[in-house]
């Protein structure tokens, strides 16, 4: 499906994919940590899994455009990163909840979702609804006006959820955004994944595959830094088989998976 981006800052825009890299190599300090890596992402919700080391939080890092690219191509609701971009107004558009997020503990949360809204170019006859809405859909609206210093840690990454989406994004990404959070806030935020998805590309990175079973109409796979497997999570649960480590068929099907760049590596030995 093709789309049109345009706003006051972001000039209108057609684009097939919300996010599409082609060759995409990110650096990590000395290592390679994204190398070569190939991926179309649009509409829905996309779950990232793959090992420690693979390369995920520095994928989501260049696509919130944090990391620019060492090599390859990028593209973001159409406009390519690098060279002149206009990362300012492309940055209105994207949501990004990263593993760990400063704040000023005696904010309210409601004061630091507000402060979040304002960096991100919220128009001002916007932000006082916007922020209201971001913090009832993650289930905060009795905390508004408490201090982000008093909040448990599963309603700081709440939070932290609820700033990535203030902007009403078209690209939202989301690293490892339920960590903290009891068994019945992640039920509560599967829900809210799947309402974001229906207008929006979500990238979520986690080590819960049953979360990604759940929530996510798409799995997106990386290893070394490169894309292993792309498809459904039943797709992912049909290669599993019962000798594989796992206590469920997509967890069986991960593990496969796992172990398909492995045997790569030995048969060029």
């Amino acid at each position: 499906m093709v789309r049109t981006v345009a706003s006051a800052d972001l000039a209108p825009t057609t684009y097939a994919w919300h996010i599409h890299a082609r060759d995409l190599r990110v650096r990590a300090g000395r290592r390679a940590a994204v190398n070569g890596l190939d991926l179309r992402l649009g509409q829905g919700v996309h779950g990232l899994l793959g090992p420690n080391g693979a390369g995920k939080t520095t994928l989501i890092r260049s696509l919130a455009t944090v990391l620019k690219p060492d090599g390859g191509e990028l593209e973001l609701l159409g406009r390519r990163i690098g060279g002149r971009t206009d990362l300012r107004s492309l940055r209105k558009r994207i949501g990004y909840l990263p593993q760990e997020f400063g704040y000023y503990p005696r904010f309210t949360l409601r004061e630091f979702v507000e402060y979040m809204a304002w960096l991100k170019k919220v128009d001002a006859r916007d932000i006082s609804g916007a922020v209201q809405r971001a913090i009832e859909r993650v289930g905060l609206a009795d905390r508004a006006d408490d201090r982000m210093k008093t909040l448990s840690g599963g309603m700081l990454r709440r939070a932290g959820i609820a700033q990535a989406i203030v902007n009403d994004p078209d690209v939202l990404l989301l690293d490892e955004p339920t960590v903290g959070l009891d068994p019945a806030q992640r039920l509560e935020f599967r829900t809210l994944l799947r309402d974001l998805g229906e207008r929006a590309c979500v990238l979520v990175s986690t080590h819960l595959v049953e979360d990604v079973a759940a929530s996510c109409t798409n799995v997106v796979l990386v290893a070394e830094g490169q894309l292993v497997f792309e498809g459904t999570p039943e797709e992912v649960a049909a290669l599993g088989d019962p000798r594989d480590v796992g206590d469920s068929p997509i967890e069986r099907g991960y593990t496969a998976l796992l172990a398909r760049p492995r045997v790569r590596r030995e048969a060029d030995r």
